[in-house]
């Protein structure tokens, strides 16, 4: 039986780790159902849900190339219902604090206006602060190591 994405099976819980539980499959396949799959709530310890031997029921939502297969016990119950994506900036209707934003003119800062530095004048700038950081970083360190004559006795 080949084991598809999507499907339903019947599995035996082998093993139990802090971050899953192997589940074996009909054939002697093995799949890992992660923590965050085991149930809809949160999961701190999975041997409160789970224990070794267990029956399960479980849905495989990847088969990766190597082999490996990544099951899933919350979803395959009746009562699961996927999350419904939430509405983009564009579908969304803007709020009092959106509306209010567009109509009013900005304040403070925003109104004066800075004319925009091009590459050459930014460069300038930099290299200016650079060398002015680098001679006060030498003054420092130069009069910390020298001039003192370490005594050697």
């Amino acid at each position: 039986m080949s084991i598809e994405v999507g499907s339903k099976l019947q599995g035996k819980v082998t093993g139990i780790t802090n971050f899953g539980a192997f589940v074996e499959l009909a054939g002697g396949t093995t799949g890992l159902v992660h923590i965050s799959e085991v149930a809809d709530n949160y999961v701190k310890d999975i041997n409160d849900h789970l224990k070794v031997g267990d029956e399960v029921q479980v849905k495989v939502i990847n088969v990766e190339k190597d082999g490996k297969i990544g099951l899933s016990i919350k979803k395959a119950s009746d009562t699961y219902r996927e999350p419904q994506p939430r509405p983009t900036q564009s579908t969304q209707r803007p709020n009092n604090n959106q509306q209010r934003s567009s109509q009013r003119p900005p304040r403070g800062k925003r109104e004066e206006f800075r004319p925009k530095e091009n590459f050459e004048q930014k460069m300038a700038r930099f290299l200016k602060d650079s060398e002015d950081r680098l001679s006060s970083l030498k003054r420092n360190t130069e009069s910390k190591r020298g001039g003192r004559g370490a005594r050697r006795g």
